[in-house]
């Protein structure tokens, strides 16, 4: 194989830019072989943008057993992210899934489990772990010479959407259609960077508030507290209806602070000694120790989604790593899923936390959510969503 044939199942706004990303050759080990959506209007789209004659399904199910594909990249609505997966892994094919992985934890965990009964590739297009700032704090805080992490504050409030954004679609912002508002929307790029980067907290307690700034029936502002085994706390503030809005990513550490402003800046303030060593060891009680303030330089990179794509593809031919592991996609899920389980019972969630209590109670809003999808309400084990696109 000298290239991966690649299927699209979804051609809305990540779908169709995959689309034209790979059929212009912009990941030079691709090749696109068949695409699917279930509106006609997307499937004209692609009739007008691709050649003559070129497959063009229906139904994501129908690509995936057209024989025309080595792997499918899964750009479709929440819930139907696990099903899809898991068919394609069933029918030996590799699968990129579009963030996020699913809607709750029970279905993922089934995804991953097909995943690891294959023989195939699993990936999740975390895009955001391209950025050379992002790799860079990674790579510093897992070093381990900056001492352990003392405190994490993510203000990401720059996903501004006005009611419009929310109107466009019968099943944008509804518990049956999305499953979430900004944290399963906009933020599961900043809960996974948020967890590889600093790894996962063991309680959580936030306040998700529904509906705040816009008519919809989800959350559109949440503030949560974090607390890690190590003694460490976090916070994570996100909103769609901030403008102007905020996106600063800080991380102090016992040997100083790292601070990410707008995902395109890292300044590094670092101390000349350990906080802890030098709080024991000062003589005076309003002593602070010394520190220089550093830009901090990177490589420059930045793929974004054709980067996830080119690894990917190297990973079916070459056996190269990953950007991130399909697996990995459950993490930034379960900081989610903690989160909307925190508001919906007012109380700390410890995690691991109770997977089917979370369904439960998201079964319970998905049956009164106001717009009704076809996705098809399931209140028991979650497996039975109609798949395609």
């Amino acid at each position: 194989m000298d290239k991966v044939k690649l299927g699209i199942i979804g051609l809305g706004n990540m779908g169709s830019t995959h689309v034209k990303s790979v059929f212009t050759g912009l990941v030079p080990e691709m090749e696109l072989a068949a695409v699917a959506d279930r509106l006609p209007a997307r499937r004209d789209w692609a009739a007008g943008y691709l050649p003559k004659d070129f497959p063009i399904f229906s139904d994501g199910s129908e690509l995936i057993k057209s024989a025309l594909v080595d792997a499918v990249l899964i750009a479709v609505p929440h819930y139907q992210h696990p099903p899809l997966a898991i068919e394609a892994f069933n029918a030996k094919l590799h699968v990129m899934c579009e963030k996020p992985a699913g809607v709750y934890l029970k279905q993922v965990r089934e995804m991953i489990k097909a995943a690891e009964g294959s023989s195939q590739v699993f990936a999740m297009m975390f895009n955001q772990r391209t950025n050379c700032y992002y790799r860079k704090m990674y790579d510093m805080i897992h070093s381990g010479e900056l001492g352990a992490i003392k405190r994490v504050s993510w203000i990401i409030t720059n996903w501004y959407r006005t009611q419009a954004y929310y109107d466009s679609g019968d099943w944008r912002a509804t518990w049956d259609g999305e499953g979430g508002g900004v944290l399963l929307n906009q933020c599961p790029h900043n809960l996974d960077l948020l967890q590889w980067i600093c790894g996962m907290p063991n309680k959580v307690r936030a306040f998700c508030h529904n509906g705040k700034w816009h008519n919809i029936e989800v959350e559109d502002d949440v503030t949560a507290y974090f607390e890690y085994s190590n003694g460490a706390t976090g916070t994570f503030i996100t909103s769609t209806g901030d403008a102007p809005g905020t996106n600063r990513l800080e991380v102090t550490l016992e040997k100083g602070k790292l601070v990410n402003e707008e995902g395109n800046t890292l300044t590094f303030y670092e101390l000349e000694v350990n906080e802890r060593e030098f709080c024991k060891t000062a003589k005076g009680g309003f002593d602070k120790p010394p520190m220089k303030v550093i830009k901090v330089e990177t490589d420059g990179s930045n793929e974004q989604h054709n980067g996830v794509l080119k690894a990917f593809a190297g990973k079916i031919l070459h056996g190269t790593p990953l950007t991130a592991e399909g697996k990995e996609g459950i993490h930034g899920l379960t900081l989610s899923n903690a989160m909307h389980l925190s508001s919906w019972l007012d109380k700390t969630i410890s995690l691991p936390m109770d997977e089917d209590l979370f369904l439960e109670e998201l079964n319970k809003r998905r049956a009164q959510s106001k717009t009704k999808t076809g996705s098809g309400v399931v209140f028991e084990s979650g497996n039975s969503y109609n798949n395609g696109v």
